[in-house]
């Protein structure tokens, strides 16, 4: 049976990030309700070693577009990383949004073997496009939108697990 590289890609990191823009919308009404200055938040981490939650979100939303464009051969879009509000945050998740569902099915599909070359702390490293979609850009996904959910959690904004997997049918 043959997959779709297109439907292995853009909905799980589409549903992945709006979940984490929800969670975000969560933490804008913590702050005002609780009356926290919000870069509190933006700048929170869960150790000292590790980044705050602001770059968190830029690194799942780099991973996302650069994935869905060098599946789909075109150069990925460069973001400022200089994101230090909520609502600039949102902007940026809606931006990769909007940028993944740009993106059709025929331009993503029959790159499992396509050659994808990443450049990463100096070095490249080469991938073929179904290794490079499911040991790297999912699992990268999933653990800086996972990373963001524990921060916003240890600050006591009131998400759990529902909020991190979305709305699922049946629960």
């Amino acid at each position: 049976m043959s997959h779709s590289m297109y439907v292995a890609t853009v909905p799980p990191i589409v549903r992945s990030l709006t979940n984490l823009r929800s969670i975000l919308e969560k933490a804008v009404a913590y702050a005002e309700a609780r009356k926290i200055d919000s870069s509190v938040l933006i700048n929170a981490r869960l150790y000292p070693d590790m980044y705050p939650l602001s770059r968190q979100v830029q690194i799942a939303t780099d991973v996302a577009k650069g994935a869905v464009s060098r599946l789909a051969g075109v150069e990925p879009p460069k973001y400022e990383d200089n994101e230090a509000s909520f609502p600039e945050l949102l902007a940026r998740i809606d931006k990769t949004i909007a940028l993944l569902e740009s993106f059709s099915p025929e331009q993503i599909d029959g790159s499992e073997d396509k050659t994808i070359n990443l450049a990463m702390h100096g070095k490249t490293i080469t991938f073929e496009g179904l290794p490079y979609l499911l040991n790297y850009v999912l699992p990268n996904v999933y653990f800086h939108v996972a990373t963001a959910y524990a921060i916003l959690r240890h600050n006591g904004v009131e998400i759990g697990k529902k909020d991190f997997l979305g709305n699922i049918d049946g629960m």
